[in-house]
């Protein structure tokens, strides 16, 4: 199939690879040059395992090359899966700008070269987005156009597995009846569950909110773990053991507060979707707070030591991606260096030449200072540093054995068993 793409973020990028892995052309298209650039040359715009690879194929192949031209794109191809981001605005509703945006453009390309065309919503959007977004910019080409919302579920850092062997695959129709077109369904992966548009966009919501909570509530019971002197992982690891009930035991660990580009926006918008339908979900409402007083406890465990250099073993919001937003250690590194304290920073995985998009601008407005503070050996950071915080497996433990020193502090933040063998103080975030 030609299909194209646009927005050529995490969800963009790795759809387009993937899909011309399968045979499609790919067309993608995105606003912002460096992307474009770097589709058309083979490269990734994001750290993601394997992707690389995939879209250097796919453009040695001439399956993949990307655009700024909307109207080009939609005319050159069958199908327009739509990935652009939807970011929170500051009362944390949810800002569809950009959809809105990209949507307009498509229709009009429509209008200007009309022919059969099926439209494909991935973006995060709040029940009854789509239905609005059909009636105000599609509503006269619905006799030859065919528009779905099918939600993402990919995890940054195994995205490219998650596309293959999806956790959940779902297509919301206007209807909630099946689509005709059976191609557009194995675009996805899996045997899809259907459902109308608004129940579509709402499985989105329940699955982030669901993984939002478990974080939280493994936190939670973490940190009252601590206080009567228990293990909070040892509790958790007896709760995950019923598997008939408790099912998945992914985020059931105490550890880091929850980040991202996803979990923090998406039930900040929920909650704010709630409040406008006057309904009450009180979990809900706590959810963030709680997440904020987890926060507060990864630096009152830095300021209470009273030592004023610290070195941080990773910074993005978890292992083996770049993306920095949301990341609860930029969160606390920003906190740590307003009220005082000098950090280094070692994540092999940071290289701000390559930063683009929101992920760059993130950084620009709150660390603007990082390159200065980020290391290219993990040995430096070590041995300007009287407090590590490690957030991610970024350093092998045999290397960390002969770096640390007995004055060190060692926090640990997501429960790596193997550093209370280290010779130097442990403590760790929940337990």
């Amino acid at each position: 199939m030609n299909i194209s793409v646009f927005g050529l973020g995490y969800v963009g990028a790795v759809t387009s690879g993937c899909l011309s892995e399968q045979g499609h052309r790919i067309t993608g298209v995105d606003l912002q040059e460096p992307k474009v650039k770097a589709f058309n040359e083979g490269l990734s715009p994001i750290v993601e395992p394997r992707l690389g690879d995939i879209l250097h194929a796919g453009h040695a192949s001439g399956r993949i090359s990307a655009t700024t031209d909307t109207t080009q794109a939609v005319r050159d191809t069958d199908v327009s899966i739509i990935c652009v981001g939807t970011p929170s605005l500051p009362s944390g509703g949810l800002e569809l700008s950009h959809v809105r945006q990209v949507s307009a453009q498509i229709a009009a390309a429509l209008r200007q070269h009309p022919k059969r065309h099926v439209i494909l919503f991935r973006s995060t959007m709040l029940p009854g987005s789509t239905r609005a977004l059909v009636e105000a910019c599609f509503h006269d080409l619905l006799a030859t156009t065919q528009i779905y919302y099918c939600p993402e579920f990919l995890r940054e850092g195994t995205a490219v597995a998650d596309f293959l062997s999806p956790s959940l695959s779902v297509v919301g129709t206007e209807d909630g009846k099946a689509p005709a077109e059976t191609a557009i369904t194995d675009l996805l992966g899996g045997a899809p569950e259907i459902l109308r548009w608004e129940g579509a966009e709402m499985i989105k919501y329940s699955c982030n909110y669901l993984h939002a909570l478990k974080v939280g509530f493994a936190n939670e019971i973490g940190r009252l773990c601590k206080h009567v002197g228990e293990d909070g992982r040892r509790v958790m690891q007896v709760v995950c053991a019923d598997t008939k009930l408790n099912i998945s035991s992914y985020y059931m660990r105490p550890g880091n507060p929850f980040g991202g580009s996803c979990l923090p926006k998406d039930v900040s918008a929920l909650r704010h979707f709630a409040r406008q339908q006057a309904v009450s979900l009180p979990i809900l409402e706590s959810t963030m707070p709680s997440n904020e007083a987890h926060q507060q406890l990864f630096v009152n465990l830095v300021e209470k030591t009273r030592k004023r250099r610290v070195g941080l073993l990773g910074l993005a919001f978890k292992a083996d991606t770049d993306d920095l937003r949301g990341s609860p250690v930029v969160a606390a590194a920003e906190t740590l260096l307003g009220r005082g304290c000098s950090l280094s920073i070692y994540d092999p995985q940071i290289n701000l030449s390559r930063l683009i998009g929101s992920n760059e601008q993130q950084i620009q407005e709150r660390m603007p200072h990082l390159a200065q503070l980020l290391k290219p050996e993990a040995a430096q950071v070590l041995a300007e540093s009287e407090v590590i915080i490690v957030s991610q497996k970024c350093v092998p433990l045999e290397q960390l054995r002969t770096l640390v020193r007995p004055d060190h502090l060692l926090i640990d933040v997501n429960g790596w068993e193997e550093l209370k063998t280290l010779p130097c103080h442990y403590e760790g975030l929940c337990w």
